[in-house]
């Protein structure tokens, strides 16, 4: 359902946002909204198609009892994320930690690693026939099968969900505010809770709803440790089935219980504010020493490293090295790493500007309109990527037979796949940017437009660079959406990973892999070295 214009009006003009929202933003954003809710439509779609019988099985206990597994998991995936998110955040971008930096873009590389994959290598490595067990003979390891294992791979690889959120928002926070909490007299634990995490709250929530809902999302991890899952459902029903209407009763399933997660997720932050309400620079807090806590917190960021690049990289180096790929000259592997680049690169810039007036219309004016548009945001993302890609391919295919199996599909399909991704850290920190700064621009002449790109934009940039490159770490390794839409010989490292993978060639998807990581970390090293140069 679209809103017209004049309805997002009238429901805006109670909200405690000064005026109203620019009518070229509100165009923006319904332009947004209308767009991620396409997979919706299709599923809608398929269901009134659907007959009794389809009814019938969506409501049978097994169903039930499959969804009811996997919001566990979510639950439990998110609550350790955000546990491990915060402390990551913090040490990397709040205390004397050496060599926090690097550490920084060592929590977020796993992001770049496909589920799939780090549950295949996990597997490799810790399982019953692993390389520990038959390298080196350890044979005291944990079983990394149903919902234990679920819950280790899955936590490891979107944890720097949290991490890339809370630490834009720590870059961009007051520190005045803890100073006053220390004069005060309140320890500097005490600050902590009392005063960081309280105004951590926005981005924290935000990244851990991308958590939740990538979890909900999830199917190749899942799949690999035999954990049985509400998508793996759906997922068969699409590939096993000539009838997909049950397929799209479940996946609409998703979207209801993606509906319920952002109305918990909007609740949890309630009305507060968390920008400066008096005139000042944000001052910058010094580094808190960890002095006789540092061997702990090197082990803690270490311990992760380890897990989530080292193991990953020395099993893959492993296939590399005990295959013989057949690369030549490796033209058709640095072919594909410049699609990836390309096609990544494009939709990180596209989702970050389709993600600004939306993260506007939330943070400025807010509404039943604008939690509409927030809702249709991350409705995508519970959504598995073969259920985005069909919808697409049943649009283009039906409606615009010119765009199928093109780069601009295939970029719409990511901009609507990761548009939460963007949102979440740019929501983060435009709540911290105070409106009477804006409203400033507005009384010197400025019209909106130039307060946002004057004032607003250069003041969220945190919150841009950490949305950017989300969606950049998650276009590189999209499989589904890329096999279905990506034009013909349009081979990606992510493709071709999974293609020699699935073939039986190791060392083939090995390379691909590695270089894929390699790519991995050109938007990190900037965003460190923006950060080292900021300071």
């Amino acid at each position: 359902m679209i809103v017209p214009a004049s309805r997002l009006h009238a429901v805006l003009r109670g909200t405690p946002a000064a005026g109203h929202p620019p009518r070229w933003l509100v165009a923006a954003g319904l332009l947004v909204g209308a767009a991620m809710m396409l997979p919706v439509a299709y599923l809608l779609v398929r269901a009134v198609g659907s007959g009794g019988d389809a009814w019938a099985l969506l409501w049978r206990w097994r169903t039930l009892q499959i969804l009811g597994s996997t919001v566990a998991l979510a639950l439990a995936v998110t609550a350790a994320s955000v546990a491990l998110g915060v402390a990551v955040a913090w040490l990397t971008h709040r205390t004397d930690l050496p060599g926090r930096r690097w550490w920084t873009i060592a929590s977020a590389l796993p992001l770049v690693v496909p589920s799939y994959l780090g549950a295949f290598v996990f597997l490799a490595a810790f399982g019953p026939r692993g390389l520990l067990r038959d390298v080196l003979g350890i044979d005291v390891l944990p079983e990394l099968r149903g919902f234990p294992g679920a819950l280790v791979v899955l936590t490891l690889f979107s944890y720097p969900f949290v991490a890339l959120s809370a630490g834009a928002a720590l870059d961009g926070h007051d520190g005045s505010l803890e100073e006053a909490s220390r004069l005060l007299g309140r320890t500097a634990w005490g600050t902590f809770w009392r005063v960081t995490v309280p105004q951590l709250r926005p981005a924290v929530t935000a990244g851990a709803l991308l958590v939740g809902l990538y979890v909900l999302s999830d199917f190749g991890a899942i799949s690999l440790v035999q954990f049985d899952s509400f998508t793996q459902v759906i997922y068969t029903q699409y590939r096993g089935s000539l009838d997909r209407s049950l397929a799209a009763l479940l996946a609409l399933l998703l979207v209801v219980l993606t509906a319920v997660v952002v109305v918990l997720e909007r609740r949890t932050r309630g009305p507060a504010r968390f920008h400066r309400f008096a005139p000042g620079v944000r001052r910058r807090l010094r580094a808190t020493r960890l002095r006789q806590w540092t061997p702990l917190g090197v082990l803690v960021v270490a311990g992760l490293a380890t897990l989530t690049l080292v193991v990953p990289v020395a099993v893959l180096a492993y296939w590399w090295l005990r295959g013989t790929p057949e690369l030549a000259d490796g033209s058709e592997l640095w072919q594909a790493a410049a699609n990836s680049a390309l096609a990544a690169g494009l939709a990180a810039a596209i989702t970050v500007l389709a993600a600004l007036p939306v993260a506007l219309l939330a943070c400025r004016y807010r509404g039943r309109a604008s939690a509409w548009l927030q809702a249709a945001v991350y409705s995508s993302q519970a959504l598995p990527g073969i259920v985005i890609a069909l919808a697409l391919v049943f649009f283009a295919a039906n409606y615009a037979p010119v765009v199928y199996q093109t780069l601009p599909l295939l970029l719409f399909a990511y901009v609507v796949r990761f548009q939460p991704h963007a949102s979440g850290p740019l929501r983060g920190s435009l709540v911290q940017i105070t409106p009477t700064v804006e409203e400033a621009a507005r009384t010197l002449g400025q019209s909106p437009a130039q307060a946002l790109r004057r004032v607003t934009l250069p003041l969220a940039r945190p919150g841009l660079q950490a949305g950017a490159a989300l969606v950049l770490l998650g276009a590189l390794k999209e499989l589904p959406a890329t096999l279905l839409l990506a034009p013909t010989g349009f081979g990606t490292l992510a493709t071709r990973t999974w293609g020699f993978a699935s073939e039986g060639f190791f060392a083939l998807a090995a390379a691909h892999a590695l270089v894929l990581m390699l790519l991995a970390t050109v938007p990190m090293v900037f965003l460190a070295r923006r950060g080292i140069a900021s300071e």
